[in-house]
């Protein structure tokens, strides 16, 4: 079976026209276009149309989409789909790109996405550590803030109070402190004995 796929942004409020006639142009049925018109930052699995067509495909079946990067959000995501599709025996053909990874040509075009894409991944990898390295230089803390001793031992004795005076059980007298049974006992466990 032979399916077609468009995808539009709500950014531009553009229509599929152009897509799915070239689709219909290619051979796809019209009831076999699947469309989304979302932001192109959202996964293509979070997708509707995407979602959808997924199901339907089968090996042996035909993927025809417009332009390859309609499939995803970004060169990563586009190769990831793709590879997935393509190791399920789904064929993937794009009609400007020429990309088509049943043929040579198709599959040296893919590599060669994979490539970039892998040097996408470290470029923005490279991007974080350099933004999370200036935070720190301005001070910026990372991770769970520093516990005040002096309010989890509070706690740690209001738990205790209501345990043995209240008869209640440690996970409500937790709870009681906003604190899980789990977290009084390692910070009881810090200054004395538990009950």
């Amino acid at each position: 079976m032979r399916y077609g796929y468009t995808r539009t942004s709500t950014k531009d409020k553009q229509n599929d026209d152009l897509q799915r006639r070239a689709l219909t142009d290619a051979g796809v049925a019209d009831p076999q276009i699947y469309s989304d018109q979302v932001s192109g930052t959202r996964k293509t699995t979070t997708r509707d149309g995407w979602t959808a067509l997924e199901a339907k495909l089968r090996g042996g079946d035909e993927l025809v989409v417009w332009r390859i990067d309609r499939i995803g959000r970004s060169m990563i995501d586009v190769i990831t789909t793709v590879t997935e599709l393509t190791e399920r025996g789904v064929t993937v053909l794009s009609l400007t790109d020429g990309i088509n990874p049943s043929t040579r040509e198709g599959r040296l075009m893919l590599n060669l996405m994979a490539t970039f894409a892998e040097y996408e991944r470290d470029l923005i990898q490279e991007r974080v550590q350099v933004g999370v390295d200036a935070a720190k230089a301005r001070g910026v803390r990372f991770g769970r803030p520093e516990v005040d001793p002096e309010k989890s031992e509070r706690r740690v004795r209001t738990v205790r109070h209501l345990v043995e005076t209240e008869r209640m059980t440690v996970a409500a007298a937790a709870r009681m402190v906003g604190w899980s049974r789990a977290t009084y006992y390692r910070h009881a466990g810090k200054g004395g004995s538990a009950v």
